[in-house]
């Protein structure tokens, strides 16, 4: 059972290695929203997220036997780091079973705090069970990274130091992958006042949870398709799902789309990086239906290497129509090229990238292809070079990109 005295005694464990991480009100996203958003920001513990709140309360319950055997997880990363700079703490040997698509910045961070990595498996389900058999050979103790009532009580004391700071939060956002943060922040939050509504949020590919709520039990999605590598769990946890039955209000779910434009949002906002999981409660705002209300997102982790970072960046400046491409063809003639580029100087309109073809056509009146990849300040300011180009007789064409500047 999860009692108000176990997540009592977990607030004071994890005190040990954890920072305080106050909550950050968003004048951006309040005004967005027309509430009062206050962001929990995780993102800045020691290992980039909230896992080793669960992960350090959890070995703290075991007997000096069971740590001596050595301790074995399965995590995407942040769970991995969790149990890694715990067992350093403990003194203790760690293994970690990564799926094969871990990012390398966390799988570095995991083994720098003297983990042994093991990659195995293209999702979590995959490497979970194959670290269910290391156990089993090697005589470790398991430390499951949700489905353990002892590790969601040390992630719910996130719920405590909540609500200690703001007691009139209306609304918890809390993220979902299998379900052992939610769990404890929602129970703890009902715990402490039954008025909070706590609202999870999954990713629309990975939306385990609401499936499994929607069938009255534990369902295995066929397959998870996210960015949010951290929430793309097929199978949530049996021993919590109970607890999400009585204490979660409603799931919300957020397209990878939506996540992009969120890491912009946050960046530009509050020079503050979080992964695509620790995004999901930021993307889930704009869906919350509520007026003039107390919420709280939760910013699960920011560990995010840059590559994947400057990939997140460039998608949402396409997105958002801050950059984008034109084609337009021109009569093969000196001087046209400063035409073009004197029409877009005019409105502001600033060139990164040009792509210059002089064989699309033997007709030398049409004969030049130009691509012109700029950016601009957003829809409005984008539409409104393209109609001056229009007015110049260009007839430009919008390019479709995609990850790049152009397909």
């Amino acid at each position: 059972m999860l009692t108000l005295e176990k997540f009592e005694e977990a607030a004071e464990a994890v005190k040990k290695v954890t920072l305080e991480t106050k909550l950050v009100y968003s004048e951006y996203f309040s005004e967005q929203t027309g509430n009062k958003v206050y962001f929990k920001p995780e993102n800045m513990q020691y290992t980039g997220a909230y896992k080793v709140r669960g992960a350090y309360y959890k070995i703290s319950t075991l007997t000096e036997e069971e740590r001596a055997k050595g301790l074995i997880t399965a995590s995407a990363g942040n769970h991995a780091q969790g149990v890694a700079y715990a067992a350093k703490k403990y003194g203790v040997k760690a293994v970690v079973v990564m799926p094969t698509t871990t990012p390398l910045m966390k799988v570095n961070r995991t083994k720098s705090y003297g983990a042994e990595v093991v990659l195995y498996g293209d999702v979590y389900d995959e490497a979970c069970e194959y670290a269910y058999k290391l156990a089993e050979e090697n005589g470790y103790t398991f430390i499951h990274p949700f489905n353990d009532l002892t590790v969601a009580t040390g992630q719910g004391t996130i719920s405590m130091e909540i609500v200690k700071e703001l007691p009139t939060v209306d609304y918890i956002l809390c993220p979902i992958g299998g379900g052992g943060l939610c769990t404890g922040v929602s129970t703890l939050a009902k715990l402490l006042n039954p008025n909070i509504k706590v609202i999870g949020v999954e990713p629309a590919g990975a939306n385990c949870m609401q499936e499994s709520l929607k069938e009255g039990h534990v369902v295995t999605l066929p397959k998870v398709n996210t960015i949010a590598d951290g929430t793309a769990v097929k199978t949530p946890g049996d021993l919590l799902f109970p607890y999400i039955q009585e204490n979660v209000d409603d799931i919300i779910t957020v397209d990878d789309s939506e996540l992009i434009v969120a890491f912009l949002d946050l960046v530009e906002n509050h020079k503050m990086v979080a992964e695509n999981s620790g995004l999901l409660t930021v993307a889930a705002l704009k869906h919350l239906n509520v007026k003039n209300k107390k919420i709280v997102s939760i910013i699960s982790g920011g560990n995010m290497d840059v590559i994947t970072m400057s990939s997140i960046v460039q998608h949402g400046l396409i997105q958002r129509d801050r950059i984008f491409t034109v084609s337009v063809l021109l009569p093969d003639k000196p001087g046209e090229l400063v035409n073009v580029a004197t029409v877009i100087a005019n409105l502001q309109g600033n060139v990164i990238k040009l792509e210059h073809n002089q064989f699309v056509s033997i007709n030398r009146n049409d004969a030049v292809e130009l691509r012109i990849t700029m950016e601009a300040f957003g829809t409005k300011h984008k539409n409104e070079i393209v109609k001056a180009l229009e007015e110049g007789g260009y007839r430009p064409k919008l390019v479709k990109q995609k990850g790049t500047y152009m397909e």
